[in-house]
């Protein structure tokens, strides 16, 4: 949707693009390694190597791998549900209803080509006619449908009152995923740039404008989003929760801010009688007052309708769509195909009427028993990471107490909501066209997470739709999520040996509730408000130790010149290091750990370290690389697992890695936090 929301949910894995290997067999598969490399030099070749080589990148994907696979799975299962719903006739107003027609609508190529760019011709239009006078009311029309001009708002916890939905504002729009690129200088980051105007320049032009009228826009556009960039703060910079919790009362924002009427505004969103807000980076904001205050109204259209353009361009013809797909795919990402139409069109279903999609999805798919034995999992777990904190030599015992309390209040949600949302209020007109209906779902969502204001914080809701093959954690409710979709092999698999499933699912479990204490989950209690529960030395210890694993992923070349970003990943490699510790601990407990056997002559331990390896397995572009190097707090899957192995001591058990090892790190070098 188009709000510029605030999120605090930490996740397992970036979200996934589409694979097509076979299924994984139970337990550990030998054709999935490559046994001519050293565990011990190279483990993600040595646990993955086979699987990799086995799937190759396909021009329709820029990245995939097992999290991938899995993905492509489910998108199967979904196209199957949605095509045995087309089958039916569904009465107006019904889920079946809904999710058919935008389907089928979404799949219609030849409505959408001979369309073109029609359906947005009302829009623009209606943008030519803007005047500056009614500023204020057209920015808050746009804020309600399907983009944010200048700024944008959300409601979200506010995270110094966990049961309190506050109203979050954020300055700035961009066209690229990360400040960096606009800033970067080098030829590399040149050519992006250029390729960018060139794509934004054809779009105009396929949306009517004459070529001499879509560069003027596009010179506007760009140098509104290089200043907006110039603003903002670093990725890793931004992790940092206090520099973005700066509360502003509407009187405040008025005298800062004063190119809109506040107060109009916020009634015109349906905010009548806001007292404050909290505004995430208040340099940026200064930007876009002084966009708003000193354009002209050329410009502003110009940019505006740039806005508009791009929100549409994935709802529209085939010429629009490989225009985006151009850059964005090929140019950003190295993707050499679009995928196949049946998997674009599954998405807007999918994103619209997530749940009403997940409550199908669950009710064909997800076997109930995995509720019960994931909770014995997640209970292995929490012991083992509670006996993880009371044993820590640098803590005190203060700071442990209250870090035992957080971990005892931790809410669990496994499968699918209690309760799923309710979308009788959208409404799905298949004799509108597919962006007209877009368009009024995105009013109904803005619409919906606007009237949350106020009210308390509903913490049965979930963060993800059980379709997604994902996992998170969010610190505001202090609570740990597992979809259905991800309780399946080959993370989790009833005919797995515990070994295998320890260092799968098991790892991803520890890894959410590892996020509790990482560099950003720690600064939240277990109520889950914003608060300082560290004693100072414990925090300084904390810290040094974080720094210390930062610089190690700092230090890492992942492509070309460009090296991994410590400080951006900070939080994911502390929970997978944490992950792996307590799943491992747990897996000790168990009989076949006690037992010993080897299965394909590896022990219980190589087992598990196996299969958290060959998870991360991935083939990438390199502009993949570079991009989530540049824009994701996850770090890419070879670095996940070798550069997070070589700190933990129970990997050079299993393996006997020696000081001859490439993966060897002296143990006075090895960071470890939990």
């Amino acid at each position: 949707m188009n709000m510029k929301k605030f999120t605090t949910i930490f996740a397992i894995a970036a979200m996934a693009l589409a694979s097509h290997a076979d299924a994984q067999t139970a337990g550990i598969n030998p054709a999935d390694l490559n046994t001519s490399v050293r565990p011990g030099d190279d483990f993600y070749e040595y646990a993955g190597g086979g699987w990799m080589k086995a799937n190759p990148l396909k021009p329709e994907f820029s990245s995939y791998g097992v999290f991938d696979d899995l993905a492509e799975k489910n998108r199967t299962q979904l196209r199957d549900l949605f095509l045995d719903l087309a089958k039916t006739e569904h009465a107006k107003g019904t889920v079946g209803q809904k999710v058919s027609d935008l389907y089928k609508m979404a799949m219609d190529s030849d409505r959408l080509n001979a369309e073109g760019s029609a359906p947005v011709k009302a829009d623009l239009a209606e943008i030519a006619a803007f005047k500056k006078t009614e500023l204020t009311a057209f920015v808050a029309k746009q804020h309600l449908s399907m983009a944010n001009p200048f700024f944008g708002i959300g409601v979200e916890t506010d995270l110094k009152n966990s049961d309190y939905n506050a109203v979050w504002m954020s300055g700035g729009t961009m066209g690229l995923p990360d400040r960096d690129y606009y800033l970067n200088t080098d030829a590399d980051s040149k050519k992006v740039q250029e390729a960018y105007k060139a794509m934004l320049v054809k779009m105009f032009m396929l949306y009517g404008y004459k070529k001499k009228d879509a560069q003027r826009a596009v010179k506007t556009i760009y140098d509104m989003e290089y200043k907006f960039a110039e603003a903002k703060m670093s990725r890793a910079e931004a992790r940092d929760y206090t520099k973005l919790y700066n509360k502003r009362t509407v009187e405040q924002l008025q005298a800062d801010y004063p190119a809109i009427n506040w107060r109009e505004y916020f009634d015109l969103m349906g905010l009548k009688n806001l007292d404050w807000v909290i505004l995430e980076q208040p340099k940026v904001m200064e930007v876009a007052n002084n966009f708003m205050a000193t354009l002209t109204e050329q410009q502003m259209r110009d940019y505006m309708s740039g806005l508009i353009i791009k929100a549409s361009a994935n709802y529209l013809s085939d010429e629009i769509g490989e225009t985006t797909f151009d850059f964005y795919g090929r140019t950003l990402s190295g993707q050499q195909e679009r995928k196949a139409r049946w998997k674009r069109a599954l998405g807007v279903p999918n994103g619209l009427l997530g749940e009403a999609v997940g409550e199908l999805y669950v009710n064909k798919y997800f076997a109930g028993d995995s509720k019960e034995k994931m909770l014995k999992l997640i209970g292995n777990l929490r012991k083992s990471l509670a006996a993880h904190i009371a044993g820590l030599t640098w803590m005190s015992d203060s700071t442990k107490v209250n870090a035992l309390v957080k971990l005892n209040a931790f809410t669990v949600k496994i499968g699918y909501p209690d309760k799923w949302r309710d979308y009788s209020g959208l409404n799905v007109d298949p004799e509108a066209t597919l962006y007209d209906n877009i368009k009024a779902a995105s009013v109904y969502e803005t619409r919906r997470n606007l009237d949350k204001w106020g009210k308390p914080v509903d913490k049965e809701e979930w963060g993800m739709t059980p379709q997604t093959v994902n996992a998170y954690y969010n610190p505001t409710t202090n609570e740990i999520c597992f979809p259905a979709a991800i309780l399946q092999a080959p993370f989790f698999d009833a005919n797995a040996d515990d070994a295998t499933n320890y260092g799968a699912i098991g790892v991803v479990i520890g890894h959410e509730m590892t996020h509790g204490f990482d560099d950003q989950g720690r600064n939240f209690d277990n109520e889950g408000n914003m608060r300082d529960w560290w004693s100072e030395k414990d925090a300084a210890q904390f810290k040094d130790a974080a720094e210390k694993l930062a610089a190690q992923f700092d230090a890492i070349v992942v492509v070309k010149d460009q090296h991994a970003n410590g400080h951006l990943t900070l939080g994911e490699n502390i929970a997978d290091q944490g992950g792996l510790t307590i799943a491992f601990d747990a897996l000790c407990k168990t009989q076949q750990f006690s037992e010993g056997k080897l299965i394909d002559g590896f022990t219980p331990a190589q087992r598990f370290f196996l299969s958290y390896g060959r998870i991360w397995a991935e083939n990438m572009t390199d502009e993949a690389i570079f991009q989530q190097t540049k824009s994701d707090p996850h770090s890419i899957g070879r670095n996940r697992v070798n550069a997070t192995l070589r700190n933990v001591e129970s990997f050079y058990k299993a393996f006997d890695v020696k000081p001859d090892n490439k993966m060897w790190l002296n143990p006075e070098d090895r960071a470890i936090i939990w």
